[in-house]
């Protein structure tokens, strides 16, 4: 399978990317290298795969219309996964421009080349962002999203209703994934789990947001991998059963579905801090501080579709994958 994954130097897309290559896939790989986060991290990822006989690496930036239209057409992809994004939800109010110019106008053109070059599946990284007001949990691809408290939540919605209007008026399949908290080796260093691990080696004060009565339904890595791979291999159809007199809001009678990929298992943020304490064996001072405007209390992520169409949900623990990131951290700055 020729495959196009964008965002190959970021967190999600290095490790897709990675086990794509294990399995047999060609992949074609893109990305901007942006500086929104350290720049030297995104190249030591792509060291990890830049050598594979299957892989392509482009450095292209996914809003650059005709870059996007002449590799569609040079690569010709069967399925494409779309992970490249402008992330974070503060940062977009710090830089609003940013999220529109890569969630909107590069999903567009990513969006336009599928149609034209007859691919056959759009995978798309969503977030559990989208739920925003939502306070009915878990949170349910059934439930309402029209809430959102930040301009990263309703890039993310937009996308959603996106790549609806393109299954419905060109039979594109698409299938948007709802991510929720992902965390574990090879991260992102602008997310909690990396600043705290920085800060509490380093003898810092860390900020605890909302007095650390956050809950985050934490996922780690290599499950959100396995839960883009069981959807892309799961092309979307059509809810036969759908109507617009009761709209169901996770399907369609067009060629498309959402899905959340959580742990289904949400952890206060004070214990997240704690087990990240006892792998560090040092304990940390917290700046307890209000809750951040744009963030979410809570998430809890029903995975119920996921299981019921792919035959899977995430099950690594807490304990286990921060003890993985940890060991990864400790290698990877020779701490």
């Amino acid at each position: 399978m020729k495959i196009m994954v964008t965002g190959t130097a970021g967190f999600i897309g290095n490790h897709l990317a990675i086990k794509l290559l294990e399995r047999g896939d060609e992949v074609i790989g893109i990305d901007n290298l942006n500086d929104y986060y350290d720049v030297n991290l995104k190249l030591a990822r792509l060291d990890r795969i830049k050598d594979h006989t299957s892989y392509t690496d482009v450095r292209a930036d996914i809003a650059d219309r005709e870059a996007m239209e002449k590799l569609f057409n040079q690569h010709q992809p069967q399925k494409v996964v779309n992970l490249a994004a402008q992330a974070g939800v503060r940062y977009s109010i710090e830089n609003p421009h940013a999220y529109i110019d890569s969630n909107i106008v590069g999903y567009l053109n990513i969006l336009e080349g599928c149609r034209h070059n007859n691919v056959e599946h759009l995978v798309y990284a969503s977030s559990s962002s989208v739920y925003g007001a939502n306070e009915s949990m878990p949170f349910s691809v059934h439930d309402n999203v029209d809430h959102p408290l930040s301009l990263y939540a309703a890039s993310k919605k937009a996308n959603e209703l996106m790549a609806h209007t393109y299954s419905n008026l060109y039979n594109l399949p698409t299938t948007g994934l709802r991510f929720f908290t992902v965390y574990g080796p090879w991260g992102r260093p602008d997310m909690a789990l990396f600043l705290f691990t920085k800060a509490i080696i380093e003898g810092n004060k860390i900020d605890v947001f909302n007095y650390g009565k956050h809950r985050r339904d934490f996922t780690y890595i290599d499950d959100i991998v396995e839960g883009v791979i069981r959807t892309l291999d799961n092309v979307a159809t059509p809810n036969l059963d759908w109507t617009g007199k009761d709209p169901d809001s996770g399907t369609s009678k067009a060629p498309w579905r959402v899905y959340n990929i959580g742990n289904q298992s949400p952890v206060e943020l004070m214990d997240y801090i704690k087990t990240l304490e006892k792998f560090l064996g040092k304990t940390v001072e917290k700046n307890l501080l209000p809750l951040q405007p744009g963030d979410v209390p809570d998430t809890y992520a029903d995975v119920e579709a996921l299981v019921k169409d792919v035959g899977y949900k995430p099950n690594t623990t807490i304990e286990q994958g921060i003890e993985k990131f940890v060991d990864w951290y400790k290698g990877y700055y020779k701490e």
